[in-house]
């Protein structure tokens, strides 16, 4: 069983491989070799999809030259090699049929501007029987002065798979952070039941130092808020995006904080306490005080540094959702499917609305990722690559993210994202499952471990749906049928979808009492 299963994922894996529009370009000098950016067109002519396949060819440096017409290339110049060139005075399929018709086997367009998918009229198409790809000025001149004036060159493709591993440590993440959010939120409860004193009317307040989700209207008003913002970020983001990175990091620093400080004492580290200026201070608090918001910083500082600073962006988008599920609660299943509902519904009108949008690209997919992520956004269809370096962009950092792994791209570096959205809200409810889970000492804590197979198997069918259709989803339209029916068949299953519908612990553990707190829902 084992064997077939891994041949089937083998297969499809080996199955799920789309060619895209960027290759490399793979420049050698004898042992020395070094590899950049092409943006090609695959309807001119295909190139090899490995290196070892690829074929290799001298390459004719001609970027004086626009290479517009015939009379700019000596006779046999060109024949049997690679021809570089600048862009500029004539069309794509100009270039590159005057390069064929002078014995070129491929054409290298040096570009100082974006580099976008080498395109020609559809009669063109059939005349140009020879590679046509776009480089970037700047690697063409790191080339040259790198290997000198005779180099050859290599030119080739790797498919890109649709499913890659980055999928699956996604998955772990947001996983991992709902159900360790879940769990410290029921931990919090059964200590907070402990030490109630008996008897008191303490009991009926589940929520007591914590900030509760509590009425319709808030409800409301808490999602037309997050709806609001959403509107507002997409047609200000130049001038937003820099609020929500400030709150981020103000945000994560207290997040990551609560979080080191709960582990410190569960292992029961020391405090290390000592008085200065007649007051008492704590060694330990400070010291973490201080490695947060170090890490804050640092994140702030180096935020568009791709390679390296998505691991402390997801340290502090973890510490972030798992203090939120511990912070904020919701006391019965009734205002987990008012809130669960109203964001799906949320969601399912801007799934319908990127259909009427000009792009064809939702407004959650352009403010998550930001108006300048027009490569992200192409699935691979029309590519557009800064021929220079310039000033990144800025993206909202509400998100988990990681980089590609089985397709290192010269280019730019391609993540897998997920949004807080699709871990806090989900939460919020397998948070409820575990309190309830107290409350009624249910064994081996059935609603919590329920609800958050439920959210990994909506996770799954999540990413399914977003291999498949090459578009970025919601991850909400999966997530919430999958854990509202999950715990609701649960709760049913099981004789008690009164009390699971109800909550608050004062109910559940005496319900011939009224609750010590009006409920409006």
């Amino acid at each position: 069983m084992a064997r077939k299963l891994t041949i089937f994922i083998c297969a499809l894996f080996a199955f799920l491989q789309v060619n895209c529009q960027e290759g490399i370009l793979h420049v050698s000098v004898g042992s020395q070799e070094k590899e950049y950016c092409l943006v090609y067109n695959s309807y001119f002519s295909n190139i090899s999809v490995s290196l070892n396949d690829a074929i290799d060819y001298q390459l004719v440096n001609l970027s004086s030259s626009f290479l517009c017409s015939s009379s700019d290339v000596r006779p046999n110049e060109l024949k049997g090699r690679a021809v570089v060139v600048m862009r500029g005075n004539c069309t794509f399929g100009q270039k590159a049929q005057v390069a064929q018709d002078s014995g070129a086997t491929t054409i290298l367009i040096a570009s100082e501007e974006p580099l976008v998918t080498p395109f020609v009229n559809v009669t063109e198409y059939g005349q140009v029987k020879i590679p046509v790809a776009l480089m970037r000025y700047r690697d063409m001149e790191d080339a040259y002065k790198t290997f000198g004036d005779s180099v050859s060159v290599k030119l080739y493709a790797p498919p890109t798979p649709v499913f890659d591993f980055s999928i699956l440590a996604i998955l772990f993440i947001s996983t991992f952070t709902v159900g360790m959010g879940g769990f410290w939120s029921g931990a919090a409860e059964r200590e907070k039941l402990n030490t109630a004193p008996m008897g008191g009317d303490s009991r009926g307040r589940t929520d007591s130092g914590n900030l509760s989700l509590y009425c319709l209207v808030r409800f409301i008003m808490f999602v037309a808020f997050a709806w609001v913002m959403l509107v507002l970020m997409y047609f200000f983001y130049a001038y937003f995006v820099y609020v929500m990175i400030v709150i981020f990091c103000v945000v994560s620093t207290t997040a990551l904080y609560s979080c080191l400080d709960a582990i410190m004492e569960k292992l029961g580290c020391a405090t290390l306490s000592f008085s200065c200026l007649g007051k008492g201070w704590s060694g330990r608090s400070l010291l973490l005080a201080a490695l947060c918001i170090a890490v804050a910083v640092l994140w702030g500082v180096y935020r568009n540094e791709d390679r390296w600073i998505w691991i402390l962006q997801d340290l502090l988008g973890i510490a972030f959702c798992l203090n939120f599920m511990k912070t904020f609660s919701v006391s019965n299943f009734k205002k987990c499917v008012i809130l669960l509902g109203l964001l799906l519904i949320c969601d399912v009108f801007v799934f319908i609305l990127h259909f009427l949008t000009k792009d064809g690209q939702s407004i959650m997919v352009d403010v998550t990722l930001g108006p300048g992520s027009i490569a992200e956004k192409s699935g691979g269809k029309m590519v557009t690559v800064p021929a220079e370096p310039i000033a990144p962009f800025e993206k909202i950092p509400m998100v988990m993210q990681v980089p590609w792994f089985l397709a290192p791209n010269p280019c730019m570096m391609q993540f897998y994202i997920l949004g807080y959205r699709g871990i806090i809200f989900p939460g919020l409810l397998v948070a409820y499952c575990h309190r309830f889970d107290v409350w009624t000492s249910s064994p081996k804590r059935i609603y919590f471990m329920s609800c958050t197979i439920a959210y990994f198997l909506g996770m799954v069918v999540t990413f399914v749906v977003v291999i498949l259709s090459q578009m970025g989803q919601s991850a909400l339209l999966c997530l919430v049928p999958f854990m509202l029916l999950t715990s609701g068949a649960v709760a049913w299953r099981r004789g008690e979808m009164k009390r699971f519908w109800a909550g608050t612990v004062y109910e559940v553990l005496d319900t011939s009492k009224k609750p010590s707190l009006p409920d409006v829902l």
